[in-house]
């Protein structure tokens, strides 16, 4: 199954999207992860569209055992390589998460970096229920978001852009309904080599919505955190991380 949003990670933005992401954040991630779900060495963690596995490897070090789930291959092979070099705990798979079989049952199942904005309603509820199939009653499955409508609604800009090391970025988004969506064509400038130009879709769900497809496959929610395990969600914060168990 295709999705637009497929092709987005394997040019400039791919090194872009890393550069983006502060050490210090994945670090508080990490160890909200492991204390929310009491995770220990020798437990199972699903790594849903992994990235290039800042979270999945940070769990591994830890010796719990990750399968790192990603459709681009440079970052699935960029996992292999450093899990050997460390001896680490980590099955890296190339797949589109859409299609993807989960191998067992996984004590905590994540999906980071506003991932599942890239899915219809539909497709979001398929991946739902995959999830829930592969996680035991109490279990837990741990997601964030900056474009859910509680965040994005407030400061959507139709027009931005930035530098990011020696490549300015712009951003010529609109926000479209039914389904609600923000449509996005980037253009990536270089100050030397090609410029490259993307589009790419992310669906807006509101909290009750994204509530609704969890519970249809399941789940429940149990927190929602703006700073995880620090501060509450409220209205219009730039990002939300969503805890749900299964029922």
């Amino acid at each position: 199954m295709s999705n637009i949003n497929d092709v987005y990670f394997d040019g400039y933005y791919k090194e872009i999207w890393r550069s983006l992401i502060p050490e210090g954040l994945t670090k508080a991630e990490v160890e909200f992860l492991i204390q929310e779900s009491s995770l220990k060495a020798g437990d199972r963690v699903l790594d849903l569209m992994c990235g290039y596995g800042r979270h999945a490897l940070a769990l591994a070090r830890k010796q719990i055992e990750v399968e790192a789930v990603d459709n681009l291959n440079d970052y699935v092979a960029e996992i292999k390589v450093i899990a050997t070099n460390e001896g680490l705990p980590v099955t890296a798979v190339q797949q589109n998460a859409l299609v993807y079989q989960p191998r067992g049952i996984y004590k905590l199942a994540i999906c980071m970096g506003n991932s599942l904005s890239f899915f219809s309603a539909g497709e979001t509820r398929t991946l739902f229920s995959m999830i829930s199939s592969c996680l035991d009653q109490g279990d837990k499955f741990i997601f964030n978001s900056w474009t859910i409508a509680e965040t994005v609604i407030r400061d959507f800009r139709e027009k931005t852009w930035t530098y990011v090391g020696d490549i300015k970025f712009l951003a010529d988004s609109k926000y479209l309904f039914s389904p609600a969506r923000i449509e996005t064509e980037s253009t990536f400038i270089p100050t030397a080599g090609s410029t490259e130009v993307k589009k790419a879709v992310d669906y807006i769900y509101s909290l009750n919505e994204i509530e609704g497809m969890l519970n249809g496959a399941g789940l429940g929610i149990l927190d929602k955190w703006s700073i995880p395990g620090k501060k509450k969600f409220t209205l219009g914060e730039p990002r939300i991380y969503i805890v749900s168990k299964k029922l």
